[in-house]
């Protein structure tokens, strides 16, 4: 069977950036990410989650961060120069991004927002995100996200 291209994977592809996949089991709804990272086989410092915020500014900020590690919102909100942020509801990201929750991607949102990805990324050598849908995931090297995200790096977790 013929994998079933994503979003995300068709602008890797126009990219011409290098990705892995992997598919894992799920119902409907999502599955948090060290589960993600076990079903998948990987250690759960190169799998990253990606979080929507709203500053107090007003403007839409996204963070990719280890699925094992918490935002740190007064370090998110300095990264991106905003006096605080707070977590968007979960009703509004499918509005924002395009995406549903649990199968959020840094890649390929409705609009390209200002997006700070966890400094923790470099040290790894390739990293992996959402697809864009619940079940599916794609694994690349940090700088190619950074790339196609115009993302910056931050230290952006709680320890």
């Amino acid at each position: 069977m013929a994998e079933q291209k994503t979003n995300v994977m068709r602008k890797l592809d126009r990219a011409k950036i290098a990705y892995s996949t992997h598919e894992y089991p799920h119902g409907d709804s999502a599955v948090d990410g060290v589960t993600v990272a076990g079903l998948i086989g990987k250690d759960s410092a190169c799998v990253f989650k990606t979080l929507v915020a709203r500053g107090s500014d007003q403007a839409i900020y996204v963070f990719v961060i280890p699925v094992a590690k918490e935002l740190d919102l007064k370090a998110a909100a300095r990264a991106v120069g905003a006096k605080s942020i707070a977590m968007v509801h979960v009703s509004e990201i499918n509005t924002l991004t395009g995406y549903i929750r649990g199968g959020c991607s840094p890649v390929g949102m409705k609009k390209q927002y200002k997006t700070v990805i966890d400094d923790s990324a470099l040290d790894q050598e390739t990293m992996v995100v959402s697809a864009g849908r619940i079940g599916a995931q794609v694994e690349l090297s940090p700088q190619d996200l950074i790339r196609i995200t115009r993302a910056a790096t931050a230290a952006v977790t709680k320890e």
